[in-house]
């Protein structure tokens, strides 16, 4: 594997000291003496990846599943905490591996046979950046039109060039740069969203809120698991991407604290008063779901708009920053064999042509966003449960030489979890429907035979699917995998990787 330059942690997440380069760590292990910091500084990255506007549009989706302001408040808080609480127990493994995600999920699924999961999260990584990218596109574009500027093909082509250009460039130089731009993002987003809430306030009228109906208990799960798999869900395959660069005595509770505290604050905040600005206002409400970013400009003074447009646009990219850098380390992991700042710089490619797609094509933000999001959110529900119950049986850290060696212990391609995964997403597709997104319509084949009332059903939008894969996932390994990690862990350690291993 290549030698690489030291990519350090310092308080509050910079290496002042240090000459930006770029980073050249793909699926090795960080080592010791590059591992410096402490849990403290995972509050930058996951704040500064989760504090966009976006998270007010997430009202307006909560309340779209036909429940009150309350179920939709107790739903988001439950789904945002519980989700990003399991990127904190995968944050765990970061630092007791220093490896990426994806390589330590080798310990559980085998040297090639992680290829399967690395190859799903790849998939969601780069959805997810392409969605945020074109969100961020979108909102330049409507707050051009507002301010007269023009706003159709030609500013759409330039503000995707910007995010798409600030999005790869923080991709492929990696860690170091990103661990300072999401330091700016935080404090430059954070004071500018106060800002934004400020002057919308009286947007709110807490009697219409207030009326709004219940729903049923479908409708709330509904809600609940869409909140998940919107925020944790999506970044959990790659929660030990940054915990890896902290030494292995860091205190693990500090990780899981400071990953969850830093990743939910903001989208908590967003989300109560997304509540209350789409409780207040149907029309709002309907305008989120076709542009979710643009829809919030129209309720704001002119000379907000150029700030609302910093505000949405580095709140984007952050996340977007983010999702680049872990999609490329996804695609070695599946078996790509290239350095990981050209891997990172495929993935943009492909965000920018999908972007393309959403933005000048796609007609159906919303049930498009959200048939990806239940998709994907099966069989990475499933590999989360998988990879946490197997992260939870060890008693000591990973063998780093044999999480690239297919004859070591942790095997090569061992059948039990990837056919637990299979079942898990088989069974959790057959429990979620994506009417809005008609590529999806095979999906809930399993509602009618188990009595669920089918894809029409009381049951149909509740996706179930998605929390039946996390729990298979999780109980399907934690029982009978007991003795095959005490197998494992019982070895001598391995020797140091040796040429022609698995990287």
């Amino acid at each position: 594997m290549a030698e690489s330059p030291k990519a350090e942690v310092s308080t509050g997440g910079r290496a002042p000291s240090r000459q930006l380069q770029v980073e050249t760590h793909g699926l090795d292990v960080i080592g010791d003496a590059e591992r410096k910091g402490t849990p403290r500084t995972l509050f930058w990255p996951w704040f500064g990846a989760n504090v966009s506007i976006l998270g007010l549009s997430y009202g307006a989706f909560a309340l779209g599943f036909g429940i009150s302001f309350w179920q939709a408040l107790v739903a988001g808080v439950i789904g945002i905490v519980f989700s990003f609480l399991l990127c904190g127990f995968v944050g765990v493994a970061g630092k007791r591996g220093s490896a990426p995600t994806m390589v330590l999920s080798r310990a559980a699924y085998g040297v090639r046979g992680n290829r399967l999961p690395s190859v799903v999260s790849w998939m969601l990584t780069v959805g997810w950046e392409t969605v945020l990218c074109s969100l961020a596109t979108m909102a330049t574009a409507t707050v051009f039109v507002r301010l007269g500027w023009g706003g159709g093909t030609e500013t759409k082509l330039v503000a995707l060039i910007v995010v798409g250009a600030l999005t790869v460039v923080g991709g492929v130089m990696g860690f170091d740069l990103i661990m300072r731009l999401q330091t700016v993002i935080t404090v430059v987003t954070g004071v500018l969203t106060l800002v934004y809430i400020g002057l919308v306030a009286d947007h709110i009228h807490w009697s219409t809120v207030s009326a709004v109906p219940a729903g049923s208990a479908q409708e709330f799960i509904g809600a609940l698991v869409f909140m998940m798999t919107g925020f944790g869900l999506g970044w959990v395959n790659a929660a030990a991407d940054y915990s890896r660069y902290l030494p292995r005595t860091s205190s693990s509770r500090g990780v899981v604290g400071w990953t969850t505290f830093g990743a939910s604050v903001a989208p908590l905040l967003l989300l109560v008063f997304g509540l209350l600005l789409a409780g207040s206002s149907t029309a709002l409400n309907a305008a989120v779901a076709a542009d979710p970013i643009g829809a919030l400009t129209t309720i704001l003074p002119t000379w907000f708009l150029v700030p609302f447009a910093v505000v949405a646009v580095l709140g984007l990219v952050g996340g977007a920053v983010l999702d680049i850098y872990s999609s490329g380390l996804a695609l070695l992991s599946a078996g790509l064999r290239v350095p990981r700042y050209l891997a990172a710089l495929v993935d943009g490619v492909l965000m920018i042509a999908g972007s393309v797609y959403i933005v000048f094509v796609a007609d159906d933000f919303l049930g498009q966003f959200m048939g990806f999001l239940t998709t994907l959110g099966v069989p990475i529900a499933a590999w989360c449960g998988i990879m946490l119950a197997d992260l939870l049986l060890r008693r000591r850290d990973y063998d780093e030489g044999d999480l690239y060696r297919p004859r070591g212990r942790y095997g090569d391609v061992p059948p039990t979890p990837l056919l637990l995964t299979l079942a898990a997403t088989a069974l959790g597709w057959g429990l979620v429907t994506n009417s809005a997104a008609g590529w999806l319509e095979w999906q809930g084949y399993l509602l009618d035979p188990l009595g669920l009332g089918g894809k029409s059903g009381s049951w149909a939008y509740a996706n179930l699917g998605v929390l039946a894969a996390l729990a298979i996932g999780f109980l399907g390994t934690l029982a009978p995998g007991r003795g095959r990690v005490r197998e494992q862990e019982a070895k001598a350690p391995s020797p140091t990787v040796e040429e022609g291993a698995v990287a």
